[in-house]
């Protein structure tokens, strides 16, 4: 018996003059010698408004659909796509991917296991809640962190919502389908004390109900948060320079994580054996102590999937235990050439683009020590609390990220906010330099956002707090 979401795109097809049959007949033509692939449809909503210095600045609203056929033989892929769900468009993707064969393929491609789990709702984020709604709540954290202290003398703030509805069908008949809603609260302000003029952001979001964000205690939280970082830092004074022993903030510091050592365990550069990490399952690769997973299986999280954009279910998949390296992020291509599972990991931006592996949120579990305990072991160094932006070599795990709010550690006390701050690193290496692991891991509150060749996907991040020994901190001292 069919379920409603297939119902509803049986309907969708119909409108646009297709028939099912008609398009597995057309999808099993197009894949009948690959190894794998699948037709992907995507229909998408974003909504957004931005209220910027008491008055909105922008509103937007947009839907997009389309489809993309890929096939896949070896490690050759064939991959079309339209914004126009037609027959002529389906067949005309049909012979396009079917440029790339050269005979009979003697791979076996095996359909994903299906389960049940469903890490969200599908109320609709977009729909559900009015404009005037999303409007109020943007000009009440405006109004509330504009009170919070006179210093600040302006206030940003945006919601984001989408509404994505998928289908993926496979040559041998087999349909996935899911409803994935996403949503981001951000607030960002400036504050202004005589000449000095310095800011703070804090943001939250994921796959969760949109009146959350609704709740004063929610919101009120981000904006406390964007207002005290921009406090800090009109205290801030430079940051020192030189080698030092580094103690990284529980939660969104995972980003470093997740760009210095996440991206080089994705199994594209592994199986081209263009990461630091390739060649390495079984080894020790970092401190003992140190686990590192990736979990798509989290409830309402920013970067959860019931399925991956190949059809694969999310997994919890262990990548470091106990500084031993285990395995890679899959997506099906990478797996078979590489005669390993996929794991779920298969991801792509839209209909328009290739799946790729790709992180979901990826974090490190937590150790024996109290937070507290370790900054408190810190004789001369810095607590970096919160990061922006930073740069990664996937070759060779080098990395430089900038903090937005640190702090220098002398004698185990904070004693001031620092400016200016940035670390220098090898990824791989810092992982062998982790001395201390806190017990209050966590994951970001639901921000991050992902780029890889191009394509952009929601992430979550996360660890515990930490210290690192000798790390190289660039300064303006």
């Amino acid at each position: 018996m069919k379920d409603a979401l297939e119902q509803s795109f049986d309907i969708f097809y119909k409108k646009n003059g297709l028939e099912l049959p008609q398009i597995e007949s057309i999808v099993n033509d197009a894949l009948h010698h690959s190894d794998d692939g699948e037709l992907y449809f995507q229909s998408v909503i974003n909504d957004g408004i931005v209220f910027d210095d008491g008055r909105v600045k922008s509103a937007n609203y947009s839907q997009n659909q389309g489809f993309g056929l890929r096939s896949v033989v070896d490690d050759v892929t064939g991959y079309a796509h339209s914004k126009e769900f037609t027959l002529d468009a389906l067949k005309r993707a049909a012979n396009t991917v079917k440029t790339i064969y050269q005979g009979q393929s003697t791979h076996q491609s095996i359909d994903p296991i299906l389960t049940n789990h469903q890490l969200y709702k599908d109320d609709d984020p977009v729909g559900l809640i009015s404009f005037e709604e999303k409007l109020s709540l943007l000009q009440n954290i405006d109004s509330y962190a504009r009170g919070l202290d006179p210093r600040i003398i302006q206030v940003s703030t945006s919601i984001g919502c989408s509404w994505e509805i998928i289908e993926i069908l496979r040559k041998d008949g087999l349909r996935l389908s899911d409803i994935r809603p996403l949503l981001r609260l951000n607030v960002s302000v400036v504050a202004q004390q005589g000449d000095r003029q310095e800011s703070g952001s804090h943001g939250a979001g994921g796959r969760g109900e949109f009146h959350q964000y609704l709740h004063s205690d929610n919101w009120q939280h981000q904006a406390k948060s964007a207002v005290d970082q921009a406090l800090c830092n009109l205290e801030s004074r430079p940051s020192p320079a030189g080698e030092m022993t580094v103690v990284l903030g529980a939660g969104w510091p995972g980003v470093l994580l997740h760009e210095a050592v996440g991206h080089g365990l994705e199994g594209d550069f592994n199986r081209k054996e263009t990461s630091a990490f390739a060649g390495l399952v079984g080894e020790r690769v970092a401190s003992p102590g140190v686990t590192i997973v990736d979990d798509g299986t989290i409830d309402n999280r920013r970067g959860s999937i019931n399925i991956d954009d190949e059809g694969t279910p999310s997994d919890y998949n262990v990548l470091i235990e106990d500084g031993i390296l285990k395995g890679f992020m899959q997506d099906r291509m990478n797996a078979r050439l590489m005669n390993k599972k996929a794991t779920g990991n298969g991801r792509r931006q839209s209909y328009a683009h290739q799946p790729m592996p790709r992180m979901t949120n990826t974090y490190m579990l937590s150790g024996d020590h109290n937070p507290e305990e370790i900054v408190a072991s810190l004789d001369d160094g810095i607590y970096a609390v919160n990061f922006g932006g930073g740069q990664v070599d996937i070759t060779n795990g080098k990395f430089v990220f900038s903090c937005t709010e640190a702090y220098k550690v002398e004698k185990g006390k904070i004693k001031y906010p620092i400016k200016g701050a940035t670390l220098i690193g090898n990824g791989p290496d810092a992982l062998t330099k982790v001395t201390m692991i806190g017990n209050d891991s966590i994951l970001d509150d639901g921000v991050g956002t992902c780029g890889k060749n191009g394509q952009q996907v929601p992430v979550g991040v996360g660890q515990p707090t930490m210290r690192i020994e000798n790390m190289t901190v660039g300064g303006t001292a």
